[in-house]
């Protein structure tokens, strides 16, 4: 049976829908970094998904490969995520100002993927889909201690959930920590294309401090 993430990591992919602490480790990911708003039909937030993609399943599927990736099992790709960030602003985000949004588009990596193995994988996907994968990076990022929790229903109620998680923070004597290094981040755990809105599913994280 091919590992998934969600399921094995349940504590990072699959919290409740009610604040908690946690501590996230190093990880690696398949990165597009951009500045748009997410609402916009076509902007460069929705270019992005497919840039993403194209390398996560030419990594999935290079057991195909001539020379297999050391280390190697078959996995689920993990869920799409996003940072997000507004320059100016530490320690905020102003939710009704999407305008001025900057992001970080991700989805992890498997811990037996290394940066040659990645370049690799630009190489041929590049070749195959014939797409320009330039933008696309390999980003080590430690997103340590944080408070989150499963949101359900639409993205624009999302405040509502992030009020409830900064009243858990400041409850436990946590101080919030979002910087142009540590970010607002979601993970959709729901495909918006095929769901309900209020059937939305998506794990909301801020990074904070002592």
């Amino acid at each position: 049976m091919a590992f998934d993430f969600k399921k094995e990591y349940k504590e990072f992919y699959m919290p409740k829908n009610k604040p908690s602490i946690v501590e996230v480790p190093k990880m690696n990911y398949i990165a597009v970094k951009g500045k748009w708003n997410p609402n916009e039909e076509n902007g460069d937030y929705q270019n992005t998904i497919g840039l993403l993609y194209g390398v996560a399943y030419t990594i999935k599927m290079s057991y195909k490969w001539n020379h297999k990736i050391d280390g190697f099992f078959e996995y689920v790709v993990p869920p799409l995520e996003w940072f997000w960030w507004q320059d100016g602003l530490n320690g905020n985000i102003d939710y009704n100002n999407k305008d001025a949004m900057s992001f970080i588009s991700i989805i992890r990596l498997p811990d037996f993927v290394s940066k040659s193995d990645f370049n690799r994988a630009i190489e041929e996907a590049t070749k195959k889909k014939k797409l320009d994968f330039s933008r696309v990076e390999f980003l080590t990022y430690d997103e340590w201690l944080c408070v989150q929790c499963l949101h359900n229903g639409s993205y624009d109620d999302e405040p509502v959930t992030v009020e409830l998680m900064h009243n858990y923070m400041k409850e436990n004597w946590y101080k919030l920590d979002i910087t142009d290094k540590r970010y607002h981040h979601e993970i959709y755990l729901s495909d918006p294309r095929k769901c309900e809105v209020s059937k939305l599913k998506t794990v909301i994280r801020h990074p904070i401090k002592k």
